[in-house]
């Protein structure tokens, strides 16, 4: 292990260079495991604001994410890129999306409670689909007759979104008026 820089411009450095290299968020926890643990995590966070601070200005931004610390793309710059990239993400179902919401903002929640809210009997491959993207998984299983599974969205579903926590889904009423806008296009 190499010997911790004195310098905490140096320190700094190494984390950013870290972050750029890496493909998934990094915690603060990997991040100390860099220099054997002897920064303490208030140091580590403190230089990775500066660091967020010094990105400020620049096309890439450090953001904190559910699962760590990363680097990506401003919004603004994304559709420039995705000229670069012309392939199309995958088009989920209105049952596949109307059962992704109810999981995230009414969490944990079993299958039955899903066919209550939506009214319609909830496919096995709606399930299966979210399961598979890594954003909702099995939490538990409800003390009731049965023991259904409790479902609940992952903290890949949070960092796919570039959220840190739920509290940073937009209010539920704000969703419909989006949902009730596409419908109407």
């Amino acid at each position: 292990m190499p010997q911790l820089p004195s310098n905490p411009a140096e320190i700094k450095r190494i984390l950013e260079a870290a972050l750029l290299a890496a493909q998934q968020p990094l915690s603060v926890s990997e991040l100390r495991q860099m220099f054997d643990g002897e920064l303490a995590p208030e140091v580590v966070r403190k230089l990775l604001d500066e660091l967020r601070e010094e990105w400020s200005e620049r096309t890439v931004e450090l953001v904190q994410l559910a699962t760590g610390w990363r680097f990506r793309t401003r919004t603004e710059y994304m559709p420039y890129l995705e000229a670069l990239n012309p392939e199309k993400p995958p088009k989920y179902s209105r049952a596949v999306l109307e059962t992704l919401s109810i999981i995230a903002y009414r969490q944990p929640v079993t299958r039955g409670d899903i066919e209550d809210i939506r009214g319609v009997t909830v496919a096995t491959q709606v399930i299966k689909a979210l399961e598979e993207r890594g954003w909702v998984d099995v939490v538990g299983y409800r003390d009731t007759p049965g023991r259904p599974a409790l479902f609940a969205t992952t903290k890949k579903f949070l960092d796919d979104l570039g959220l840190r926590s739920l509290t940073e889904l937009p209010p539920l009423e704000q969703l419909n008026q989006t949902l009730e806008l596409s419908d109407a296009s």
